[in-house]
């Protein structure tokens, strides 16, 4: 199969790792900031495929993950509003809010509905009138071109019921926060969607001000085992820049219509991430004149000051601080079915993904 099984050879992925024992003795830490990334490491083990002197960190990839407790709790006292409809995607509905979660909501009286695409929300408004449709919009620049089509879908078809609580974010900063935080990182594995959107651009500060690689990684075995080489390779020459395995799918320049779309629809702003705080210019906030569809302004609600769960350490795995075998709750209060953080959640979750994988 084209682009798949060629990129899970084994012979390629044996000497790939050999390659690397050969590039560098140095000791290097490289985080991947793509749950798609981190579980398609533990999946495929190739953690025990790299020297012991390269070691990998989790960081902020998961969108469910990083969406702030505040988000969380908003959507909350939006669903008990009289004649609303919240239509979310399927991981969101089972992150704790601080005193319930959308699926507990959903199971006494509210309407929340599981959706696979924002335009399904469009239809669900047009299919009811009388009601107010409240999208959660979560994700970073890959899904981000979906939420600003359907609002522009609503705009042209006069569609006045449906409404976007924005909890899009961008990757970049980040990405730079964690660095000017102290988390000692000494190159990024990119992610390979966002990078197909945005182009690689975005990188250029880190490479240049930060003196950090960036290679963006495809998702596959090879993929990653490559993108790790070719962080080796900079580091050991000192070389810092901004390349791209995933050749056969990012461009330099990016996906421009969607990037069209994305400056049409949002302005970025600051924005509030799990476990970072409130990082500038991070967040994708709907354009004032598309206010008419913005949940923050059209919908005035009283959120108490949002709580964690006590116990939880999902804001330093997210950092990269922590791993999960740290945390006291998991694979024994907190669990996939019954998760007490964030991070446990979703499939793309590191908590989820440590949990599936554990030896």
């Amino acid at each position: 199969m084209k682009y798949l099984d060629e990129y899970r050879n084994k012979k390629l992925i044996i000497s790939v790792s050999e390659n690397l024992k050969s590039v560098t003795k140095k000791e290097i830490v490289l985080m991947e900031v793509c749950g798609g990334h981190t579980m398609a490491i533990h999946r495929f083990g190739l953690r025990a495929l790299l020297p012991s002197n390269i070691h990998l960190l989790s960081g902020p990839g998961c969108p469910v993950c990083v969406s702030g407790q505040h988000f969380i709790d908003t959507a909350l006292a939006y669903c008990k509003i009289p004649r609303v409809i919240i239509a979310t995607y399927g991981d969101l509905i089972r992150v704790p809010g601080s005193f319930t979660s959308l699926e507990k909501e959903r199971a006494r009286v509210s309407d929340i509905r599981i959706i696979y695409s924002v335009l399904e929300s469009l239809e669900i408004a047009k299919n009811n009138p009388e009601k107010m449709v409240i999208f959660l919009g979560i994700g970073f620049e890959t899904t981000a071109p979906l939420t600003a089509a359907a609002i522009l879908q609503a705009q042209k078809e006069k569609i006045t019921n449906f409404f976007v609580l924005s909890a899009h974010k961008v990757m970049p900063p980040v990405m730079k926060a964690l660095v000017d935080g102290g988390v000692k990182i000494d190159g990024f594995i990119a992610p390979g969607h966002v990078s197909a959107i945005t182009g690689t651009a975005i990188y250029d500060e880190l490479a240049s001000v930060s003196n950090l690689g960036v290679v963006v990684s495809g998702f596959e075995p090879v993929d990653i085992m490559m993108s790790v080489l070719m962080l080796a390779v900079q580091i050991e020459s000192c070389t810092p820049k901004v390349e791209v395995q995933y050749q056969r799918v990012v461009r330099n320049e990016g996906n421009m219509k969607a990037q069209l779309m994305l400056n049409e629809v949002f302005e970025l702003g600051d924005d509030l991430w799990r476990g970072l705080g409130i990082i500038p210019k991070s967040g994708l906030k709907i354009r004032e004149e598309l206010s008419s569809f913005d949940a923050e302004k059209q919908f005035i609600v009283d959120v108490s000051e949002s709580c964690e769960p006590k116990g939880c350490i999902c804001g330093s795995i997210l950092r990269g601080l922590q791993t999960p075998v740290d945390c006291p709750l998991f694979a024994k209060k907190c669990t996939p079915s019954d998760p007490v953080g964030a991070c446990m959640v979703s499939s793309e979750g590191t908590c989820a993904t440590y949990y599936k994988y554990r030896l």
